[in-house]
């Protein structure tokens, strides 16, 4: 089993920045991959960047450039750094773990990302 929690979300104007963490305890031994999604109102989920246990990270091409995905082994956390937000960057944001052996994924409870024009 794994938990995910993601703090860091709230509201800020088009162009600033927020950071998003999300918290993994549990099997992380487990994980093969943390990443974040997001949901708008309306709208499927979608991936927005992903970490791979390798080291490799993708990003949606919508956000690429402006936000970063790292890993604090230490903490155990996976963060995204979100610059130059735009309001189409307005969502719940989602931390998600893919367990490598059983291909089962977990997924945070969303945290709240909301920009103003």
């Amino acid at each position: 089993q794994v938990q995910l929690v993601e703090s860091g979300g709230g509201l800020v104007q088009a162009g600033g920045s927020l950071r998003l963490s999300c918290a993994a305890s549990g099997s992380i031994f487990s994980i093969s991959a943390l990443d974040w999604h997001r949901q708008a109102p309306g709208n499927p989920r979608e991936l927005v960047a992903t970490f791979t246990m390798s080291g490799t990270t993708n990003y949606a091409d919508s956000v690429k450039g402006r936000f970063t995905i790292s890993r604090d082994n230490a903490k155990n956390t996976v963060n995204l750094q979100m610059n130059s937000l735009k309001p189409e960057d307005t969502a719940v944001y989602y931390c998600h773990a893919l367990e490598g052996a059983t291909m089962r994924h977990y997924w945070g409870q969303g945290t709240q990302v909301t920009v103003s024009s």
